[in-house]
């Protein structure tokens, strides 16, 4: 049984025009090649369904990682920052501005705010006057996400992370249930 060439010979250069191609003869036609010795292959295992990202997903965190820990930001700062960002949203009519202290249980901020306004305008002149003030007092990284007019608007000052909501959107993900001091307390016990 012959079995089809994976990689083939580069092509002969060209012969002259004049010269007539040679006729093939045994001595010149590629030795055959022997088919390959087959043993007992080891059974295989079943394969488990679905793409890469799944099975990495199935298989568990990688051993390898450290656990990834933030250093927490200086009090003083952190409240200078969360009285520039309440003072913002205040003046641009924000309602049920709501600030919670995240120090502890969230790896990825200090504190939050949460706001509402009524419009997409209005949401996004928020963003944009508090992008301002907070590059004014020294915030160099600062990303904005749904700042085109989406029913909700974040942005991620580092230490700080204030959300930007509409009445029904905020009442929606309800993230002052979510992250509030009174699910720390746990459910009480009877005695």
């Amino acid at each position: 049984m012959e079995y089809p060439t994976i990689a083939r010979k580069p092509p002969a250069p060209p012969s002259p025009p004049d010269d007539p191609p040679a006729p093939r003869t045994a001595a010149s036609a590629p030795p055959r090649r022997r088919a390959p010795v087959r043993t007992a292959a080891a059974p295989k295992l079943p394969v488990p369904p679905g793409t890469p990202r799944k099975k990495a997903a199935a298989a568990g965190p990688a051993r390898a990682r450290a656990p990834t820990t933030r250093e927490r930001a200086e009090v003083d700062r952190l409240e200078k920052l969360q009285t520039l960002i309440i003072a913002s949203l205040e003046d641009d009519k924000a309602e049920n501005v709501v600030a919670l202290d995240l120090a502890g249980r969230a790896a990825f901020a200090d504190r939050m705010v949460i706001a509402t306004g009524l419009a997409d305008r209005q949401i996004a002149a928020m963003a944009t006057h508090l992008e301002e003030k907070l590059r004014q007092a020294g915030l160099r990284r600062i990303q904005i996400e749904g700042a085109s007019g989406t029913d909700w608007v974040l942005i991620d000052a580092g230490d700080i992370v204030i959300h930007l909501f509409k009445p029904d959107a905020r009442a929606l993900y309800g993230l002052e249930k979510m992250w509030g001091a009174d699910l720390d307390e746990g459910p009480a016990t009877a005695v």
